[in-house]
């Protein structure tokens, strides 16, 4: 990617950003100063025209999952003496602070039936844990807050703030009081919940990605490791296993271990699957053998035995903290050539910074950096490159065996961002990336993320 290009896109990205924002329903003065508190209306009075009390509002339900930017309240859960019943948004007139007006003195009361994609607002999602994609956190819904928004009542916000919670423990005049300035725009979280999941899974998806495909891998592995166990499981049923599994790569050792003990065995198979090779191969270490090979088994065979090979080099050496991907090169290959195949390898761009060049009998010739590749004229061989490097000495390689902190002082020496990994014959077997043998070197600090930082 050029840098003219890499700064377009993040010109569009920011641009986007900023079109999102202006877009959404909380930045509006009039909607903020309508909302009406969840909490507060819970237990309020619903009069008719008269202004007669009908009833007590038991929940408040609202399609979650639809195709509107805002979830729109399609009814109440009214308490109407001993019975409850359901009461369709088109009987209601208006909704204040505490309390619902009747359109029509006539109501039609029936048994509340969940039709796709609804929810009981109070006790699906109301105390439960969602995602600030903003904040990047995982928290809790303290309030939710409705607002008229057109010509119907949708839900426009939640407010995560611990003041927000300890004002419904007040008094009852407390509790319908909004806070417009720790609202979090409806846009801006993804909720979770056994019950918040009723409704078609394509709708449920596509609300979901919205918010989520903003959230870097980096980001996403912070909020996996702060959900409860049934939350994360739907969180990874949302994700592409691309976009899962770049997350679980980022993800603390102890809590990936967790995270693949809990999925169904081929969920987590495809997700192992889909890691790069080294991750892969440290996700498996922490499992018994049992549980490695229950997932190896649900692999494509290929895959299977590559990890295999990887899972037999020790740990604590080259060969158990090197990756297998590697993008190689012949010295008849022009630099184009050698850039197009690299084009192709985008997706793995975090784990390529250099292209290995082998002789006819796959021996390492030379190690060509990305920044000696995208220089070199787009008709200039291969073979030129290994000449012109030849002046700097040999590249730098370790065995497989080699113990870590030996292939650390060789890294600092040759002041490399990787090293190649070959065996008795010269012939590279993979290579050993720096924030990889940093991460295996020092548990104790946790993973160090170089990923996000590039990011």
């Amino acid at each position: 990617m050029s840098v003219n290009t890499l700064l377009m896109s993040t010109s569009a990205r920011l641009r986007d950003r900023r079109v999102t924002l202006e877009r959404r329903a909380t930045t509006s003065k009039a909607v903020r100063t309508s909302l009406v508190s969840l909490a507060g209306l819970v237990g309020g009075s619903v009069t008719n025209q008269a202004g007669e009390e009908v009833g007590r509002v038991v929940d408040v339900v609202a399609r979650l999952y639809g195709e509107e930017s805002y979830p729109p309240v399609t009814g109440l859960i009214l308490r109407i003496g001993r019975r409850r019943t359901f009461l369709a948004s088109d009987a209601i007139g208006k909704v204040h602070a505490g309390q619902v007006r009747l359109r029509t003195a006539r109501i039609d009361m029936r048994d509340f039936s969940r039709r796709p994609g609804e929810v009981l607002l109070a006790r699906d999602v109301l105390d439960h844990q969602l995602v600030d994609v903003d904040g990047v956190q995982v928290t809790r819904a303290a309030d939710l807050y409705l607002a008229p928004l057109v010509d119907k009542v949708v839900l426009v916000g939640v407010d995560v703030s611990l003041p927000t919670l300890l004002r419904r423990l007040g008094p009852r005049r407390w509790q319908a009081r909004p806070t417009p300035e720790r609202v979090l725009d409806w846009q801006a979280v993804a909720p979770f919940g056994e019950q918040a999941t009723d409704g078609p899974a394509e709708v449920r998806l596509r609300a979901s990605r919205t918010v989520l495909q903003r959230l870097r891998p980096s980001d996403l592995a912070d909020i996996l490791e702060d959900l409860g166990r049934s939350e994360r499981q739907q969180l990874l049923g949302w994700l592409e296993p691309e976009q899962a599994a770049d997350a679980l790569e980022e993800m603390e050792p102890a809590e990936l271990e967790n995270l693949l003990r809990e999925a169904a065995p081929d969920h987590a198979a495809r997700l192992v699957d889909e890691m790069e090779p080294d991750e892969a191969t440290d996700a498996l270490r922490g499992l018994t053998r049992e549980e490695r090979e229950a997932l190896l088994t649900r692999m494509p065979k290929g895959e299977a035995a590559e990890l295999r090979r990887l899972l037999r080099h020790r740990e604590g050496t080259a060969g158990g903290a090197m990756t297998t991907l590697l993008l190689t090169s012949r010295p008849a290959e022009t630099v184009a050539e050698v850039r197009g195949r690299l084009a192709e390898q985008a997706e793995h761009r975090t784990e390529i910074d250099a292209v290995a060049v082998i002789d006819e009998q796959d021996r390492l010739l030379c190690d060509v950096g990305l920044f000696d590749l995208a220089v070199a004229e787009d008709t200039s061989l291969v073979a030129d490159l290994v000449a012109w490097l030849a002046q700097f000495g040999p590249p730098a390689t370790v065995h497989a065996d080699t113990p870590l902190a030996e292939a650390a002082d060789q890294l600092v020496a040759a002041r490399a961002s990787s090293l190649l990994v070959v065996d008795d014959t010269d012939r590279p077997l993979g290579r050993i990336l720096a924030d990889d043998l940093l991460d295996a070197m020092l548990p104790e600090r946790g993973r160090l993320h170089f990923r996000r930082f590039l990011q």
